[in-house]
């Protein structure tokens, strides 16, 4: 009796976490540079006596998915689109170094070169910053170049771009970091699309058949946790019979 209430309980509870991630994925599926969140299930054993042929169910989130998202030319000089693994370093609320795919960057009233989030990007030497009055670009390797008004050109810094070896963590912020903090060296072979997007990874056909596939089995489960209420009914009133 209690082990199909320990599973349906515990199943019934993963699938409501899954359906959140999923709902998070939906959510996220025009935003630029998001990377799909993915998930799994375990099972963890009941601990205690008589419980060692319990388990529960737990859904687990394994990391994100690093496929690609589709690139859409937008023509302005500031929308860079990473290519390959490379990620854009920016300087994140608590002064750590964090890395992001979304290549939207704006230049505030100090001349400082941000990500659309409102960070500050983050060049091989420190924080960018473009002289006023003069026009931004960026070139393939991250080289940010100031247009001035006699139509010449001067380097003003280079975009720190990383390839890490290793999956990122997504952060609260949304932010990706290295799993112990320590910020990555830049690579001088990493490479950006200037003038274009990288759109969302995730799938917003291919998400909405999970939660539906999602939803149904929670009703399962559900249907399950009423059987095992009417089966100690049952049992409860046989017990009860006079002998």
């Amino acid at each position: 009796m209690d082990r199909m209430i320990y599973l349906s309980m515990s199943g019934a509870k993963a699938t409501m976490q899954r359906q959140d991630l999923l709902s998070n994925n939906l959510a996220n599926a025009s935003t630029t540079g998001f990377r799909a969140e993915l998930q799994a299930f375990r099972a963890v054993p009941v601990r205690g006596d008589g419980a060692t042929t319990r388990a529960y169910a737990l859904e687990t989130t394994t990391g994100y998915d690093p496929a690609p998202g589709p690139v859409t030319a937008t023509g302005r000089p500031l929308d860079v689109a990473l290519q390959g693994r490379a990620w854009l370093a920016l300087q994140a609320p608590d002064g750590s170094e964090a890395y992001t795919r979304a290549g939207a960057l704006t230049v505030d009233a100090q001349g400082q070169l941000m990500s659309l989030g409102g960070l500050p990007v983050l060049g091989e030497g420190g924080p960018i910053t473009v002289p006023p009055g003069a026009e931004p670009s960026i070139a393939p390797d991250g080289t940010v170049s100031a247009r001035q008004a006699n139509g010449s050109f001067i380097p003003v810094g280079r975009l720190k771009l990383v390839t890490p070896e290793a999956p990122l963590q997504r952060g609260e912020d949304s932010l990706f970091r290295t799993a112990d903090g320590n910020p990555l060296d830049a690579d001088p072979a990493a490479r950006l699309q200037d003038g274009a997007l990288e759109g969302s990874n995730v799938s917003a056909i291919g998400t909405m058949v999970a939660m539906i596939a999602a939803a149904r089995q929670f009703e399962q489960q559900l249907k399950l946790l009423g059987h095992a209420e009417r089966n100690e009914d049952n049992a409860a009133k046989l017990l009860s019979v006079d002998r």
